[in-house]
């Protein structure tokens, strides 16, 4: 599990998440923050090793240093599978038993994830939720690529070499991959609401700053339906990484504020030329 905050701080959303994962294995966290012992401890009932200490390599880094951290202490041989997810994501909003049982029954794929990208000139499961096979996670190859993994000067770069480039080494060793959800161009980052309505179970954290906070009333409709513990968690987070006053404004948009602010910023897109 990679993570990341800001502030050095573990915070209550990354704790709900681990603390699910750690139903079904055992989870190793690191994350690219230098976060001191008190924060680190609130998490550490939930995971087998945690470190929280700037590295710059952004999640893939992470991945790195926990995946080095798991073939010196726990064997991976013994495991069936192995995940790499992230904490750019919120939730889970439902129990992941009946997710981790469909990816994982698909006997003839080495590898899976939560969501691909369909679109553009290279499809790829998206890094934030990966799963693998010890064909994968086992092979000389990925143990080569995730080895390699060091700073880059972008995440767009990071996308490019680490994210498209670990599916494109699937395709190149002829492993088969499958993800559960299909979504089209950044859709996973705008289409919040219908993507909770066909259970995906997370929803992405930047989708408060999609489209200039045109998603207020998608957001809100999810926070009404999970948990209430962790609904308030991820305002609490909202307002502590986007300000209290702008998550606020977010939240009240209503569909038809939603929709103006949507148009408003197509308009900006346009005269920009970046669309």
């Amino acid at each position: 599990m990679a993570g990341y905050d800001r502030d050095g701080i573990v915070d209550d959303t990354l704790i709900y998440y681990a603390r699910h994962l750690a139903r079904f294995g055992d989870v190793v966290l690191v994350m690219d923050s230098d976060c001191p012992e008190s924060e680190i401890k609130k998490i550490k009932p939930f995971c087998v090793y945690v470190s929280a200490v700037r590295h710059c390599e952004y999640d893939f880094g992470s991945y790195k240093r926990a995946y080095i951290w798991a073939v010196e202490n726990l064997g991976l041989g013994n495991y069936e599978f192995v995940y790499m997810v992230n904490d750019s994501m919120y939730g889970p909003f439902f129990d992941m038993k009946p997710y981790f049982e469909k990816m994982e029954s698909k006997s003839e794929c080495g590898a899976f994830g939560m969501v691909d990208k369909t679109m553009g000139r290279a499809p790829h499961i998206q890094s934030w939720f990966i799963g693998m096979r010890p064909v994968v996670f086992m092979s000389d190859w990925f143990d080569k690529f995730i080895r390699s993994v060091c700073h880059q000067e972008s995440k767009n770069r990071v996308a490019i070499m680490y994210e498209t480039g670990f599916t494109q080494l699937l395709k190149k060793q002829n492993i088969k991959y499958f993800c559960l959800f299909h979504v089209l161009n950044r859709g996973v980052y705008k289409r919040v609401k219908s993507l909770y309505k066909r259970r995906m179970p997370f929803m992405k954290k930047v989708a408060f700053l999609a489209l200039e906070g045109a998603l207020g009333y998608q957001i809100r409709y999810i926070l009404n339906h999970i948990p209430h513990d962790l609904s308030a968690a991820i305002v609490c987070n909202a307002k502590r990484v986007y300000g209290a006053e702008y998550t606020d404004a977010v939240l009240c948009n209503g569909i038809w504020t939603s929709l103006i602010t949507k148009f408003k910023h197509m308009v900006k897109r346009i005269i920009s030329g970046t669309i």
